[in-house]
Protein backbone atom coordinates (compact mmCIF):
# COMPACT_ATOMS: atom_id res chain seq x y z
CA UNK A 1 0.00 0.00 0.00
CA UNK A 2 2.52 2.24 0.72
CA UNK A 3 4.54 1.33 -2.57
CA UNK A 4 1.35 2.31 -4.39
CA UNK A 5 1.06 5.66 -2.36
CA UNK A 6 4.33 6.89 -2.92
CA UNK A 7 3.87 5.61 -6.77
CA UNK A 8 0.94 7.75 -6.82
CA UNK A 9 2.54 10.99 -5.18
CA UNK A 10 5.56 10.79 -7.70
CA UNK A 11 3.49 10.62 -10.49
CA UNK A 12 1.44 13.33 -8.93
CA UNK A 13 4.65 15.76 -8.84
CA UNK A 14 5.86 14.23 -12.17
CA UNK A 15 2.44 15.17 -14.17
CA UNK A 16 1.65 18.62 -11.84
CA UNK A 17 5.61 20.29 -12.06
CA UNK A 18 7.71 18.37 -14.77
CA UNK A 19 7.19 20.75 -18.38
CA UNK A 20 6.43 19.49 -21.25
CA UNK A 21 8.65 19.86 -24.41
CA UNK A 22 6.14 21.38 -26.86
CA UNK A 23 7.46 20.79 -30.69
CA UNK A 24 5.50 24.14 -31.81
CA UNK A 25 3.70 26.17 -30.47
CA UNK A 26 -0.22 24.73 -29.39
CA UNK A 27 -3.22 27.15 -29.60
CA UNK A 28 -6.09 25.88 -27.60
CA UNK A 29 -9.67 28.22 -27.51
CA UNK A 30 -11.38 28.15 -23.86
CA UNK A 31 -15.21 29.31 -24.30
CA UNK A 32 -17.20 31.16 -22.29
CA UNK A 33 -18.88 28.62 -19.61
CA UNK A 34 -16.83 25.58 -19.90
CA UNK A 35 -16.41 23.95 -16.65
CA UNK A 36 -13.20 23.41 -15.78
CA UNK A 37 -13.50 19.60 -16.38
CA UNK A 38 -13.60 20.93 -19.95
CA UNK A 39 -10.83 22.74 -19.76
CA UNK A 40 -8.93 20.60 -18.06
CA UNK A 41 -9.60 17.95 -21.52
CA UNK A 42 -9.14 20.75 -23.77
CA UNK A 43 -6.12 20.70 -22.39
CA UNK A 44 -4.94 17.40 -22.59
CA UNK A 45 -6.59 17.08 -26.13
CA UNK A 46 -4.65 19.83 -27.48
CA UNK A 47 -0.67 18.47 -26.04
CA UNK A 48 -0.59 20.95 -23.32
CA UNK A 49 -0.83 18.56 -20.45
CA UNK A 50 -0.17 15.16 -20.03
CA UNK A 51 -3.24 14.48 -18.02
CA UNK A 52 -6.47 16.26 -17.25
CA UNK A 53 -6.73 14.79 -13.74
CA UNK A 54 -3.49 16.32 -12.31
CA UNK A 55 -5.37 19.65 -13.82
CA UNK A 56 -8.23 19.05 -12.01
CA UNK A 57 -6.07 18.74 -8.93
CA UNK A 58 -4.06 21.37 -9.25
CA UNK A 59 -7.41 23.45 -9.37
CA UNK A 60 -9.22 22.01 -6.32
CA UNK A 61 -5.82 23.37 -4.26
CA UNK A 62 -5.78 26.87 -5.67
CA UNK A 63 -9.53 27.56 -6.97
CA UNK A 64 -8.79 30.19 -8.85
CA UNK A 65 -11.29 31.42 -11.74
CA UNK A 66 -10.67 30.01 -14.97
CA UNK A 67 -10.70 32.72 -17.71
CA UNK A 68 -12.04 32.09 -21.02
CA UNK A 69 -9.82 32.82 -24.18
CA UNK A 70 -7.32 31.80 -27.06
CA UNK A 71 -3.95 30.57 -25.18
CA UNK A 72 -0.88 29.83 -26.59
CA UNK A 73 1.63 27.24 -25.16
CA UNK A 74 5.18 27.58 -26.57
CA UNK A 75 8.28 25.68 -25.44
CA UNK A 76 8.17 24.21 -22.08
CA UNK A 77 4.88 24.47 -20.18
CA UNK A 78 3.81 21.98 -16.77
CA UNK A 79 0.56 21.42 -15.66
CA UNK A 80 1.10 23.71 -13.27
CA UNK A 81 2.45 26.61 -15.84
CA UNK A 82 -0.37 26.38 -18.23
CA UNK A 83 -3.13 26.67 -15.02
CA UNK A 84 -1.64 29.67 -13.92
CA UNK A 85 -1.78 31.01 -17.11
CA UNK A 86 -5.36 30.19 -17.81
CA UNK A 87 -6.41 31.76 -14.05
CA UNK A 88 -3.86 35.24 -14.58
CA UNK A 89 -5.96 35.35 -18.15
CA UNK A 90 -3.02 35.67 -20.33
CA UNK A 91 -4.95 35.08 -23.46
CA UNK A 92 -3.68 35.81 -27.32
CA UNK A 93 -4.44 38.89 -29.13
CA UNK A 94 -4.16 39.04 -33.21
CA UNK A 95 -2.79 42.62 -34.39
CA UNK A 96 -5.35 43.87 -36.94
CA UNK A 97 -3.86 46.77 -39.02
CA UNK A 98 -6.71 48.91 -40.98
CA UNK A 99 -4.47 51.32 -42.73
CA UNK A 100 -5.82 54.67 -44.05
CA UNK A 101 -8.19 53.94 -47.14
CA UNK A 102 -8.83 50.28 -46.73
CA UNK A 103 -12.70 49.74 -48.32
CA UNK A 104 -14.74 47.36 -46.24
CA UNK A 105 -13.81 44.23 -48.46
CA UNK A 106 -10.08 45.19 -47.41
CA UNK A 107 -10.70 45.47 -43.71
CA UNK A 108 -12.66 42.03 -44.05
CA UNK A 109 -9.59 40.74 -45.57
CA UNK A 110 -7.33 41.43 -42.74
CA UNK A 111 -10.15 39.84 -40.32
CA UNK A 112 -9.90 36.69 -42.42
CA UNK A 113 -6.01 36.69 -42.54
CA UNK A 114 -5.76 37.22 -38.77
CA UNK A 115 -8.39 33.91 -38.29
CA UNK A 116 -11.11 36.27 -36.70
CA UNK A 117 -14.01 35.85 -38.93
CA UNK A 118 -14.55 34.84 -42.73
CA UNK A 119 -14.63 38.03 -44.97
CA UNK A 120 -18.35 37.18 -45.79
CA UNK A 121 -19.12 37.03 -41.88
CA UNK A 122 -17.30 40.26 -41.70
CA UNK A 123 -19.17 42.16 -45.10
CA UNK A 124 -22.43 40.87 -44.05
CA UNK A 125 -22.09 42.39 -40.44
CA UNK A 126 -20.81 45.41 -42.00
CA UNK A 127 -23.43 45.65 -44.56
CA UNK A 128 -25.98 45.68 -42.19
CA UNK A 129 -25.45 46.99 -38.84
CA UNK A 130 -25.83 50.61 -39.27
CA UNK A 131 -27.36 50.90 -36.16
CA UNK A 132 -23.80 51.31 -34.93
CA UNK A 133 -24.17 54.98 -36.39
CA UNK A 134 -27.26 55.85 -37.31
CA UNK A 135 -27.80 58.47 -35.07
CA UNK A 136 -24.69 60.46 -36.35
CA UNK A 137 -25.60 59.52 -40.13
CA UNK A 138 -29.19 58.15 -40.86
CA UNK A 139 -28.66 58.04 -44.47
CA UNK A 140 -25.50 55.06 -43.70
CA UNK A 141 -26.33 52.45 -46.13
CA UNK A 142 -23.25 50.68 -44.39
CA UNK A 143 -20.85 51.07 -42.13
CA UNK A 144 -18.23 51.73 -45.18
CA UNK A 145 -16.68 55.00 -44.23
CA UNK A 146 -16.57 54.39 -39.95
CA UNK A 147 -14.63 51.59 -39.57
CA UNK A 148 -11.49 54.21 -38.80
CA UNK A 149 -8.42 53.41 -39.76
CA UNK A 150 -6.08 52.05 -36.36
CA UNK A 151 -4.36 49.03 -35.50
CA UNK A 152 -6.25 46.71 -33.37
CA UNK A 153 -5.82 44.18 -30.94
CA UNK A 154 -8.71 41.48 -30.95
CA UNK A 155 -9.02 37.83 -29.35
CA UNK A 156 -11.03 34.93 -31.16
CA UNK A 157 -13.26 35.25 -28.67
CA UNK A 158 -14.54 38.09 -29.79
CA UNK A 159 -17.77 38.27 -32.22
CA UNK A 160 -18.09 40.11 -35.19
CA UNK A 161 -20.20 42.83 -33.95
CA UNK A 162 -17.15 43.38 -31.04
CA UNK A 163 -14.87 44.14 -33.71
CA UNK A 164 -17.11 46.14 -35.89
CA UNK A 165 -18.19 48.18 -33.09
CA UNK A 166 -14.06 48.58 -31.48
CA UNK A 167 -13.47 50.38 -35.05
CA UNK A 168 -16.79 52.77 -35.46
CA UNK A 169 -15.94 53.31 -31.80
CA UNK A 170 -12.66 54.60 -32.90
CA UNK A 171 -14.26 56.65 -35.65
CA UNK A 172 -16.65 58.27 -32.90
CA UNK A 173 -13.43 59.53 -30.71
CA UNK A 174 -11.70 60.94 -33.80
CA UNK A 175 -14.80 62.34 -35.22
CA UNK A 176 -15.23 63.97 -31.72
CA UNK A 177 -12.32 65.03 -31.89
CA UNK A 178 -12.02 67.02 -34.76
CA UNK A 179 -15.28 68.59 -34.43
CA UNK A 180 -17.48 66.57 -36.90
CA UNK A 181 -20.49 66.89 -35.70
CA UNK A 182 -22.38 68.14 -38.26
CA UNK A 183 -23.04 67.09 -42.13
CA UNK A 184 -21.60 63.41 -41.46
CA UNK A 185 -22.48 61.78 -44.15
CA UNK A 186 -21.58 64.90 -46.62
CA UNK A 187 -18.49 64.66 -45.01
CA UNK A 188 -16.75 61.26 -44.67
CA UNK A 189 -17.84 60.39 -48.09
CA UNK A 190 -16.45 63.12 -49.20
CA UNK A 191 -13.20 62.64 -46.89
CA UNK A 192 -13.07 59.29 -48.22
CA UNK A 193 -12.91 60.01 -51.46
CA UNK A 194 -10.22 62.47 -50.72
CA UNK A 195 -8.09 59.86 -48.90
CA UNK A 196 -8.11 57.38 -52.41
CA UNK A 197 -6.95 60.28 -54.39
CA UNK A 198 -3.80 61.32 -52.54
CA UNK A 199 -1.32 59.99 -50.07
CA UNK A 200 0.03 63.26 -49.47
CA UNK A 201 -1.27 64.91 -46.45
CA UNK A 202 -0.32 68.34 -47.85
CA UNK A 203 -2.80 68.03 -50.72
CA UNK A 204 -5.61 66.13 -49.42
CA UNK A 205 -7.19 70.13 -48.13
CA UNK A 206 -6.40 71.10 -51.77
CA UNK A 207 -8.00 67.78 -53.44
CA UNK A 208 -11.22 68.31 -51.02
CA UNK A 209 -11.45 72.11 -52.37
CA UNK A 210 -11.73 70.81 -56.01
CA UNK A 211 -14.31 68.89 -55.31
CA UNK A 212 -16.29 71.54 -53.72
CA UNK A 213 -15.52 73.60 -56.55
CA UNK A 214 -16.60 71.19 -58.89
CA UNK A 215 -19.89 70.34 -56.56
CA UNK A 216 -20.83 74.38 -55.99
CA UNK A 217 -20.75 73.87 -60.12
CA UNK A 218 -22.65 71.06 -60.61
CA UNK A 219 -20.13 69.05 -62.03
CA UNK A 220 -19.38 65.61 -62.41
CA UNK A 221 -16.39 64.68 -60.44
CA UNK A 222 -14.85 62.18 -61.89
CA UNK A 223 -13.23 60.34 -59.44
CA UNK A 224 -11.62 57.18 -60.17
CA UNK A 225 -11.52 55.94 -56.59
CA UNK A 226 -15.87 55.79 -57.23
CA UNK A 227 -15.41 53.59 -60.37
CA UNK A 228 -13.30 51.33 -58.81
CA UNK A 229 -15.87 50.93 -55.81
CA UNK A 230 -18.96 50.33 -57.71
CA UNK A 231 -17.23 47.61 -59.56
CA UNK A 232 -16.40 45.80 -56.10
CA UNK A 233 -20.09 46.11 -54.61
CA UNK A 234 -21.05 44.75 -58.35
CA UNK A 235 -17.98 41.78 -57.67
CA UNK A 236 -16.94 42.55 -60.78
CA UNK A 237 -13.72 44.61 -60.13
CA UNK A 238 -10.41 43.11 -62.40
CA UNK A 239 -7.92 45.36 -60.56
CA UNK A 240 -8.37 47.93 -63.60
CA UNK A 241 -10.72 50.29 -64.40
CA UNK A 242 -12.20 50.04 -68.13
CA UNK A 243 -14.54 51.84 -70.37
CA UNK A 244 -17.71 49.72 -69.34
CA UNK A 245 -17.12 50.75 -65.86
CA UNK A 246 -16.92 54.16 -67.07
CA UNK A 247 -20.85 53.82 -68.34
CA UNK A 248 -22.18 51.64 -65.65
CA UNK A 249 -25.08 52.41 -64.12
CA UNK A 250 -24.22 52.96 -61.01
CA UNK A 251 -24.83 55.45 -58.08
CA UNK A 252 -21.27 55.36 -57.54
CA UNK A 253 -20.04 56.16 -61.15
CA UNK A 254 -18.45 59.99 -60.83
CA UNK A 255 -18.16 60.15 -64.53
CA UNK A 256 -21.68 59.37 -65.63
CA UNK A 257 -24.03 61.14 -62.17
CA UNK A 258 -22.83 64.80 -60.75
CA UNK A 259 -22.63 65.31 -56.92
CA UNK A 260 -21.12 63.20 -54.36
CA UNK A 261 -21.58 58.93 -54.61
CA UNK A 262 -24.34 57.65 -52.20
CA UNK A 263 -21.97 57.39 -49.50
CA UNK A 264 -18.22 56.53 -48.61
CA UNK A 265 -16.23 54.76 -50.78
CA UNK A 266 -13.26 53.92 -48.16
CA UNK A 267 -12.58 54.70 -44.56
CA UNK A 268 -10.69 57.89 -44.09
CA UNK A 269 -8.27 58.83 -42.09
CA UNK A 270 -8.29 62.23 -39.57
CA UNK A 271 -5.92 64.05 -42.06
CA UNK A 272 -8.99 63.66 -44.74
CA UNK A 273 -11.39 64.27 -43.13
CA UNK A 274 -10.02 67.08 -41.12
CA UNK A 275 -9.59 68.43 -45.03
CA UNK A 276 -13.20 67.54 -46.08
CA UNK A 277 -14.67 69.69 -43.03
CA UNK A 278 -11.81 72.29 -43.77
CA UNK A 279 -11.33 72.12 -48.15
CA UNK A 280 -8.86 74.67 -49.27
CA UNK A 281 -10.67 77.93 -50.61
CA UNK A 282 -9.29 77.74 -54.06
CA UNK A 283 -10.32 77.89 -57.52
CA UNK A 284 -9.07 74.80 -58.94
CA UNK A 285 -11.45 72.39 -60.70
CA UNK A 286 -8.98 69.40 -62.25
CA UNK A 287 -5.81 67.56 -60.90
CA UNK A 288 -3.79 64.67 -62.17
CA UNK A 289 -1.17 62.95 -61.19
CA UNK A 290 2.86 64.26 -61.67
CA UNK A 291 3.41 60.68 -61.51
CA UNK A 292 5.97 61.28 -58.81
CA UNK A 293 3.72 60.96 -55.71
CA UNK A 294 1.89 64.21 -56.26
CA UNK A 295 -0.75 65.96 -58.44
CA UNK A 296 -0.62 69.23 -61.35
CA UNK A 297 -3.75 71.63 -59.98
CA UNK A 298 -5.60 73.46 -63.28
CA UNK A 299 -8.51 76.11 -63.26
CA UNK A 300 -9.08 75.24 -67.12
CA UNK A 301 -9.61 72.22 -69.37
CA UNK A 302 -6.92 73.46 -71.52
CA UNK A 303 -4.87 74.35 -68.46
CA UNK A 304 -5.66 70.61 -67.46
CA UNK A 305 -5.21 68.72 -70.88
CA UNK A 306 -1.19 70.13 -70.43
CA UNK A 307 -1.18 68.47 -67.00
CA UNK A 308 -2.20 65.39 -68.50
CA UNK A 309 0.16 65.54 -71.50
CA UNK A 310 3.22 66.24 -69.48
CA UNK A 311 1.34 63.18 -67.22
CA UNK A 312 1.87 60.67 -70.04
CA UNK A 313 5.59 61.73 -71.07
CA UNK A 314 6.82 61.22 -67.79
CA UNK A 315 5.17 58.28 -67.89
CA UNK A 316 6.67 57.08 -71.26
CA UNK A 317 10.27 58.29 -70.09
CA UNK A 318 10.36 56.13 -67.31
Amino acid sequence: MAVFLLAAVAWLVWAILVPRQLAAPISVLLRNGWSSRRIAAELQNGGVIRSSTAFLIVHYFKLRPLKAGEYVFDGSVSTSQAYDKIARGEIAFHTVVVPEGYNMFDVAAAIEAAGLASRSEFLQQARTDVTLISDLDPEARSLEGYLFPDTYRFTRTQSTQDMIAAMVRRFRQEAAHIGLNANVHRIVTLASIVEKETAVPEERARVAGVYTNRLQRNMALDADPSIIYAALLDGRYSGAIHQSDLQANSPYNTYRFAGLPPGPIANPGADSLRAALNPEPNDFLFFVSDAQGHHRFARTMDEHNRNVAAYRRALSDR
